[in-house]
């Protein structure tokens, strides 16, 4: 394996990780359910993706192949993270989930 794609594994196996481990640090410590929906769905989605395409890398740089199984994982992934969020956040507005004072543009209270 060359040094440039073991780089480029590397890279993108620390940013996964970094922004993965943000993303759990912030479903922990945000303090509403509407903001915590940031930590799993934004962060977690592209630290989950950067890991994915390091292995789509490390398996194609190695002679494996490309990896199929996890571009469909990685793409799968990207489609459902924000569609899922959407409708936790819709059903929590519709419940009457109560955000923080301080939330600014509260669009259901209109």
């Amino acid at each position: 394996m060359s040094p440039i794609a073991e780089y480029l594994i590397s890279a993108l196996l620390l940013l996964g990780g970094a922004f993965t481990l943000i993303g759990a640090i912030g479903l922990a410590r945000f303090p509403d359910f509407f903001t915590r929906l940031h930590g799993p769905t934004k962060a977690t989605t592209v630290g989950v993706g950067a890991i994915m395409l390091s292995s789509v890398f490390y398996f194609s740089a190695s002679g494996a192949g490309i990896g199929i199984s996890e571009i469909l994982i990685t793409v799968f992934l990207l489609m459902t993270a924000p569609v899922s969020a959407n409708i936790l956040a819709k059903a929590a507005m519709h419940i009457g989930v109560k955000p923080v004072e301080n939330t600014e543009g509260k669009p259901w209270d209109q």
